[in-house]
């Protein structure tokens, strides 16, 4: 059973997990810049991509994905967080729209200055697209 300490920070990195996708579909350079750790060694693979190491290289891939990028909602379906002290990792699948899933990601965070900062993303193919959740009316 999960602690309510464990409830509060699951709610904070799903929040940051939360803002990647908004700086993404927004194409807000500065707001995913402010995202990624500072200090911590960060890493990042885009799909089909090959491994980017170090905050430069993995900003210096964003500033030019998000400044030519169509406009598309990426989302991310079905976060699962996994706590380790202060290391966090979120699994999910991402699909842009309102079509399948086709990605699956690995989206880790470390707790850097009282915030949950993203030190490595991971997102590649998958061989059997997931449909779209359906929303529920609350």
């Amino acid at each position: 059973m999960l602690e309510t300490t464990d409830v509060v920070i699951e709610a904070a990195v799903l929040g940051a997990n939360d803002a990647f996708y908004r700086a993404f579909t927004r194409g807000d350079y500065a707001a995913m810049s402010d995202l990624w750790a500072e200090r911590a060694p960060v890493t990042c693979f885009h799909p089909g991509g090959q491994v980017l190491v170090g905050r430069s290289a993995v900003l210096g891939t964003w500033k030019q994905l998000l400044s030519g990028r169509s406009t598309f909602e990426l989302r991310c379906d079905r976060p699962l967080v996994r706590l380790h002290g202060d290391t966090a990792i979120v699994t999910c699948y991402e699909g842009s729209d309102n079509d399948p899933a086709h990605l699956a990601a690995t989206n880790v965070f470390a707790l850097e200055d009282g915030r949950w900062r993203m030190v490595h993303h991971h997102a590649g193919p998958m061989s059997n697209p997931l449909p779209r959740p359906s929303r529920s009316l609350n």
